[in-house]
């Protein structure tokens, strides 16, 4: 479990984080939600403690990672997997060697460990028999599913997703969604998922937060979507003629 309270964020004199508290609870898919420029991804780099707040705390599982130093921070990022916006796979290594890459930095397994633990989590995300490709020769949607691979192969308490489904075509959008939903359920972590893709909200939202303007101003879950009267909520989710027909089918 994360939970932030009273968070604020300033970039010289602009306030971007304003007050913020949420609690991203264990075992589920905590989606943040907002408009570009709202804050999300300012939010997610305070989680991360690449930012550090001006104001408020940052507990993982009660331990307050505000103003701790890199050496401090060294122990809770080993058990911290991040999926980036574009995979962020390196271009000069194969997929085996991508998913190997943690490993190699933070633990102590012996090769014949470390392989074996990397072709467990390629087969976990249903990649087999491409372990001596290069980005290049796969797909986007192979790229994110050796990216989230990647996240996990060093068994993080803690998952986070920048914009995962970026780029991909609806349906790959649905495996990945239901593939971080699934290994989420699996492996208790706590995951985090900036998005702005309403369908991965109401495909996997059990828990979302609605930044706008660096204010938490909605928490809910994807059910509580349909049916909530905050305006700012529903002129961003409702934008889309699709979803404003699943609104008019629920009244």
């Amino acid at each position: 479990m994360i939970e932030i309270k009273n968070i604020e964020k300033y970039f010289a004199d602009k306030k971007v984080l304003k007050d913020v508290s949420f609690t991203f609870e264990k075992g589920k898919t905590n989606l943040v939600i907002g408009q570009s420029g709202s804050g999300k991804t300012v939010l997610l780099k305070c989680l991360l403690g690449l930012h550090v707040p001006e104001g408020g705390v940052i507990n993982f599982d009660a331990a307050d990672i505000v103003g701790k130093s890199n050496k401090n921070l060294k122990y809770l990022r080993k058990q911290i997997g991040m999926v980036f916006q574009g995979g962020a796979l390196f271009d000069s290594m194969n997929v085996e060697e991508n998913v190997l890459f943690p490993l190699q930095m933070f633990s102590t397994m012996s090769k014949e460990e470390m392989l074996q633990r990397a072709n467990f989590c390629l087969q976990r995300v249903n990649l087999e028999n491409v372990n001596h490709l290069f980005p290049s020769e796969i797909s986007g949607g192979m790229k994110k599913r050796v990216a989230i691979a990647r996240a996990i192969v060093l068994n993080p308490r803690y998952l986070f997703c920048d914009e995962p489904n970026s780029g991909l075509d609806p349906y790959t959008a649905i495996l990945i969604d239901n593939l971080l939903q699934e290994i989420t359920h699996e492996y208790e972590m706590t995951t985090v998922i900036n998005t702005h893709d309403m369908n991965s909200v109401m495909e996997i939202g059990e828990k979302v937060l609605f930044i706008r303007e660096g204010k938490n101003v909605w928490e809910g879950t994807k059910s509580d979507i349909i049916t909530s009267e905050n305006q700012y909520l529903q002129d961003f989710v409702f934008s889309s003629e699709l979803f404003k027909t699943i609104k008019r089918f629920h009244k």
